[in-house]
């Protein structure tokens, strides 16, 4: 845990070092394709002009804190992030990698949670499976995969049947042309945004009243992971807030400059460790 900004320094630093140093090697055509998500990092290299330990020797020269940690391609596939990359003479394929630790475990059609709660997770997968160019084999195969899960947790198959008939409907009418734009009109509509705590079912018959309206309903739950381990005492809540985790700010009292920092331990067993230091 440190400051929240950490993460994005992370990422000028990152950049900083690929336009200085790596993009050379993209430009003289060294590596023919290289990209990068946080961490996993991409490479292409023609192999007439280097070889991975080539790579891997240099990149592991630019700093010293930095270890490129390569996995090479296995009977032409290598996965990266939620794909699988199969290298044919002419054209490459593309399937979805999970990785062994994956679960299917998603919210239960049974528990007390807004449908599009637990509706997400499957619009995503689908939305996915039709994305994706996946050959027939792999689309049939990835749908066995989305019904299992969905049997797991006591989805209703005519949900996701339905959810997908919506989906692949949904991506026909954006391949079609475009219609034309309707004529301006100068009057505005401004849509607003309300939250309600979802209880039970007949929260979704009171918020259809505003269906027809120019305000948006969003769900919460209260019995998440975080409420339910939530002290219910008061008198075991801590009472000062030097003994709460979370983000913080300390200032110097001789230069009133100001650190912020994030904990999950309580500031004052934080500071102590300062002081130790």
């Amino acid at each position: 845990m440190g400051s929240p900004i950490s993460g994005t320094m992370a990422e000028i630093f990152l950049q900083q070092m690929e336009n200085s140093v790596i993009k050379h090697l993209t430009d003289t055509r060294i590596l023919s394709f290289c990209t990068r998500y946080v961490d996993d990092i991409l490479h292409i290299y023609e192999s007439t002009l280097t070889n991975p330990d080539n790579i891997q020797q240099y990149i592991n020269t630019i700093h010293n804190n930095i270890t490129l940690s390569p996995t090479m391609e296995s009977a032409n596939t290598i996965n990266f992030l939620d794909l699988s990359l199969t290298r044919k003479p002419t054209h490459l394929i593309i399937g979805i990698f999970r990785k062994p630790t994956s679960t299917d475990t998603t919210i239960n059609f049974l528990s007390n949670h807004p449908l599009e709660h637990k509706m997400a997770a499957y619009r995503y997968l689908i939305h996915r499976l039709y994305t994706l160019p996946l050959c027939k084999e792999q689309q049939d195969r990835e749908w066995q995969f989305i019904t299992h899960m969905a049997h797991s947790n006591n989805i209703p198959q005519t949900f996701l049947s339905r959810l997908r008939r919506r989906i692949q409907q949904h991506n026909a009418r954006s391949k079609a042309p475009a219609p034309p734009p309707p004529p301006t009109t100068t009057t505005t509509r401004n849509t607003k945004w309300t939250t309600f705590t979802y209880t039970s079912p007949q929260i979704k018959k009171i918020t259809k009243l505003f269906k027809h309206t120019n305000v948006r309903v969003a769900y919460k739950c209260t019995n998440t992971i975080s409420h339910l381990f939530k002290p219910t005492n008061k008198a075991i809540c801590p009472s000062s807030p030097y003994d709460r985790s979370g983000i913080y700010k300390l200032t110097c009292m001789t230069c009133n400059r100001s650190y912020v920092g994030q904990t999950s331990r309580s500031l004052r067993q934080r500071y102590k460790g300062y002081n130790h230091l």
